[in-house]
């Protein structure tokens, strides 16, 4: 049996995927393209999360809205990683568990 779409849902749909292409577009633009799924949500939040301060804290990245149904090891894993690739630093000022958010490579 066809399931048929509302002409509604159709253009929800289209809009979706119009903002899809514009962000595939703009991630490669930055680069950011290179990330996994998981590691460009974590560093999303990580840039969102440094506005309101220069660092950002794992607690506060771990509980944002766009990584908080992403297991643990594989957060830390993404973390680490972004770590490695330069898009997050450790902060100097403290112990392990604090970060600053580079610019894009």
């Amino acid at each position: 049996m066809a399931l048929v779409k509302s002409g509604m849902e159709m253009t929800e749909i289209s809009k979706l995927a119009e903002l899809r292409k514009l962000m595939q577009s703009m991630e490669r633009t930055l680069g950011l393209e290179k990330l996994s799924p998981v590691e460009r949500d974590i560093y999303y939040a990580a840039e969102e999360l440094s506005k309101d301060s220069r660092e950002v804290r794992t607690y506060g990245l771990i509980e944002h809205t766009l990584v908080q149904s992403v297991s643990r090891p594989t957060f830390f894993r993404a973390l680490k990683s972004l770590v490695q690739k330069g898009y997050l630093s450790q902060s100097g000022n403290a112990n392990r568990g604090r970060y600053v958010v580079n610019a894009p490579r």
